[in-house]
């Protein structure tokens, strides 16, 4: 009997045995899972549209169109494919179409060179159609490769076969495989992103301070939200777009988000590029007393303490004043610094450079008005603000905000009291940048712009501003409160709100020190006597 139950418990285990390395057998013979892209749900090598020769831009975006048939759409209601702006409050007509700035100061003639930064193809003077879809450029957003360029001068388009530029000059801009770029589109980065603004007005860093090529692959020092290392944000993460409309505005800010942290899944058309957005309006949980500042304070005020801080500097001053220098053969000049940066150059004049520049403050509303080439100027020692940024302590609108102040000097028709418009750019007889003749080039630009020149021209000194948002430090190198309730801080200039410290007063310092000292030694003096004359009792 003992036998059989063991030969039954053997029998039973081997069979045991036998499911279980039959399993693991089995298991073992399944296929590994295939890699997958985990980034994308397409792999475009794939797609037979993409697997051929293209000769210009236009045949690849024919082709996305064939799958993403409404995306061309979508980018013509959007401000980066129109490139202008009616500001619903001051119903003034902006964007880059009409403003005047006081860096490259208009693309009026200068298309072909400044288009190079639009999400299109082809605009080289005021007869590109904008309702073209295989205009719009899918690529300039998509481009995964870093090789996708579009060089200053080819109106927006890329160069597909290395070409010599300017003709004449005997340089070459190599050709782009546009089918290899096109095989590895994917999400919009800080890259593509960056490829313009990162070099806005004209090189890197030179235009807002806070963005510049070194918020390519930051360091948590430079910017906490975008540390390549750590969060890693894209500019997607905070200008979250909807049907290819990127959140955020130059022309119509949010300086006050008083509408709390978005939640997903609720009903929301507040601006998710905001600080708030994300933090709420109660952010600092453990110094409570802060959350007060931040109803006076935007967040960027004390948690950007410098910009232009990663290695890169930016212009601080352009003047173009003194362009137009040539050399003992009649040739441009260029000066570098000591650094290798250029400080001067015969078709732009004189920069000043900076880097770990601290801001300038204001207070600000979130209501800009700009000054455009139809508006009267009477000239003075005042600067002209080309962008006058509206705000008081007062408006009930308004927060202290950093802001990168760009001054300049540059062209200004005393006859009409008008700003103007130069052809600057451009291989042609009456580009400045060529000829260095101001009035040739005023002449072809004003006439591009549709906007009456006297003949005769001075300059006029200008000013512009661009609140500070990029380059967010550590908390830990937020600013000290001594930074600003200082007599000389950083808000010295910041008028209708009082400071402590900054705003004490001497004489009432002492007055109300010494009716400190007298109440104590009141009540101290009376608590004595008090004690004195119940031990005599």
């Amino acid at each position: 009997m003992r036998h059989a139950l063991t030969r039954a418990a053997l029998l039973l285990c081997s069979a045991g045995w036998l499911v279980t390395a039959g399993a693991a057998l089995a298991e073992e013979a399944q296929p590994e899972p295939k890699p997958l892209k985990l980034t994308t749900t397409a792999d475009h090598t794939k797609f037979k549209q993409l697997q051929k020769t293209f000769n210009s831009g236009p045949e690849v975006t024919k082709a996305c169109l064939e799958c993403h048939t409404e995306a061309a759409g979508q980018i013509h209601r959007t401000k980066h494919w129109k490139w202008e702006y009616l500001n619903p409050e001051t119903k003034q007509m902006l964007g880059k179409k009409t403003v005047v700035n006081n860096f490259c100061i208009s693309i009026a003639s200068n298309y072909a060179s400044c288009t190079a930064c639009h999400v299109g193809y082809g605009w080289k003077d005021a007869s590109f159609d904008f309702k073209s879809e295989e205009n719009v450029d899918c690529l300039a957003c998509h481009d995964t490769t870093g090789n996708y360029r579009k060089p200053p001068g080819f109106a927006g388009n890329p160069v597909v076969k290395d070409t010599e530029f300017p003709p004449g000059s005997g340089k070459t801009i190599k050709g782009i495989d546009l089918s290899k770029i096109a095989q590895k589109v994917g999400k919009s980065s800080r890259d593509t992103c960056g490829a313009c603004h990162f070099n806005g007005g004209g090189g890197d860093g030179v235009k807002h301070g806070d963005m510049d090529s070194s918020l390519a692959a930051p360091t948590k020092e430079l910017d906490v939200h975008m540390d390549a290392e750590g969060l890693d944000f894209t500019c997607g993460t905070c200008h979250k777009t909807s049907s290819h409309d990127v959140a955020g505005s130059r022309y119509t800010p949010t300086a006050k988000d008083s509408k709390g942290a978005h939640v997903r899944g609720k009903a929301d058309n507040g601006n998710p590029a905001t600080c708030v957005a994300c933090h709420g309006n109660g952010p600092h949980k453990k110094e409570a007393r802060l959350n007060l500042h931040a109803t006076k304070i935007a967040c960027q005020t004390c948690h950007i303490p410098t910009y232009a801080r990663g290695g890169i500097p930016t212009k601080m001053v352009w003047d173009w004043s003194t362009a137009g220098k040539r050399d003992a053969e009649g040739k441009h000049i260029t000066k570098k610094d000591a650094k290798g940066h250029i400080i001067y150059e015969s078709r732009k004049g004189d920069f000043t450079l900076a880097e770990n520049v601290k801001p300038e403050y204001a207070w600000f509303n979130g209501q800009v008005n700009y000054t455009l080439v139809t508006d009267k100027i009477e000239k003075s020692e005042q600067r002209t603000q080309i962008n006058k940024m509206g705000g008081s302590a007062s408006d009930g609108k308004s927060m202290i905000w950093p802001m990168k102040v760009f001054r300049g000097s540059q062209p200004y028709d005393p006859v009409n009291k008008t700003l103007v418009t130069p052809h600057t750019a451009g291989n042609d007889d009456t580009g400045y940048w060529k000829n260095l003749d101001w009035d040739k080039a005023i002449t072809v630009g004003m006439k591009d712009s549709g906007h009456p020149y006297s003949g005769k021209m001075e300059f006029l000194k200008t000013e512009m501003s661009w609140p500070i948002t990029h380059m967010v430090a550590p908390k830990e190198k937020a600013l000290g409160c001594a930074e600003c309730h200082s007599k000389d801080g950083r808000l010295a200039g910041i008028q209708g709100i009082y400071i402590p410290v900054r705003d004490n007063n001497k004489l009432l310092d002492t007055i109300g020190w010494a009716v400190v000292f007298l109440t104590l030694f009141g009540v101290f003096g009376h608590g004595a006597l008090r004690i004195v004359t119940s031990r005599k009792h």
